[in-house]
């Protein structure tokens, strides 16, 4: 039985991960970790939650006493650390909380890891901490760190000292890079679910700038099999990009489902441009694809038809969600 501590497990990412995992393997046991912040619901792991081999902890993962106390009663030999302040328009209103929790919180998982001899450290990274690229080529492994944003900027930190971890004291880590997600359960502040719930409600669709930023999207189960994927098998002290090479300017993606919706694009409402916005991402994967076997399951027109549906089919679970703080953010974000 592998104790794998997942932190951050009841977010987008973390609870599909937890959801897929423990339907596919019963020799995982998985300890989440999570602070529960706006993005952090425990409704999206109502599967999970009766499973014999969860434990949920509510908790901040910069508490080390916390931390120290789950490495010792669990006996935690695995970490995969989601955990993280994620969305860019929130780190430009106010980046303390980023770096906090991103790079702070990465080093008392680090420590603690170390103290307990873990066999494993799985850093959860993304594509925006090299920046933005121009009209052609890719981030490859070996592209140089150029954050662009205090969110980029704290996840490039907390990479480089996942590494330094690995190059001082020997430490079994790996770090993923990862294009955009989509997909069940993703917070509405994101395009994706924002462009799909503004839809149904019959609201403006607001689009930054001119619409033609360009990003790199991958469905969250393949994302999710790959990280399991450099669990198992990811060679220590390396990185390895995560990407579905389905690159789509922001205002094609708009239009995509508002077509699936039936509904016309007179909604869509151009707004002011994200400072520093990045205009270009696309990842190159030939590095966990050659050396690991990983490859995408889901075409995007496949992922992206039953991602539509499933907030369609999930009313309940957004509309709880969009009232309250998550209102006031978005009337001040996008004001015109």
């Amino acid at each position: 039985m592998k104790s794998i501590l997942v932190t951050g497990g009841a977010g987008f990412i973390g609870s599909n991960y937890i959801n897929y995992i423990l339907k596919e393997r019963d020799d995982y046991f998985i300890v989440n970790l999570d602070k529960l912040t706006y993005a952090g619901n425990l409704e999206n792991l109502i599967t999970s939650q009766a499973n014999k081999n969860y434990h949920f902890i509510k908790g901040d993962i910069t508490n080390s006493d916390l931390v120290n106390f789950i490495f010792e009663k669990f006996k935690i030999k695995y970490v995969i650390n989601f955990a993280a302040e994620s969305h860019v328009d929130r780190s430009i209103l106010g980046s303390e909380i980023f770096y906090r929790t991103n790079v702070i919180g990465t080093n008392v998982l680090l420590e603690t890891a170390r103290k307990f001899e873990v066999e494993k450290f799985l850093q959860v990274s993304t594509d925006e901490v090299y920046g933005s690229l121009g009209n052609e080529g890719y981030f490859t492994e070996t592209t140089p760190i150029s954050p662009n944003s205090p969110y980029a900027s704290s996840k490039a930190a907390a990479d480089m000292m996942v590494l330094a971890f690995n190059h001082t004291f020997g430490m079994p880590v790996v770090i993923t890079r990862c294009s955009n997600n989509y997909g069940p359960f993703q917070f509405p502040e994101k395009l994706i679910p924002l462009m799909i719930i503004n839809s149904l409600n019959d609201k403006k669709l607001p689009v930054y700038g001119d619409g033609l930023n360009v990003r790199d999207w991958i469905y969250v189960i393949d994302h999710n099999e790959a990280i399991n994927l450099v669990l198992e098998k990811g060679k220590i002290g390396e990185v390895y990009n995560i990407g579905a090479s389905n690159e789509m300017q922001n205002i094609d993606i708009v239009k995509l489902i508002l077509k699936y919706l039936n509904k016309t694009e007179d909604s869509i409402q151009y707004v002011k441009d994200r400072p520093g916005h990045d205009r270009r991402y696309a990842i190159d994967s030939t590095k966990i694809k050659n050396e690991l076997g990983w490859k995408p399951k889901f075409s995007f027109e496949e992922a992206i038809e039953k991602t539509i549906e499933w907030y369609v089919q999930n009313k309940s679970w957004w509309q709880r969600i969009i009232t309250g703080e998550y209102q006031k953010y978005y009337e001040t974000q996008y004001k015109l």
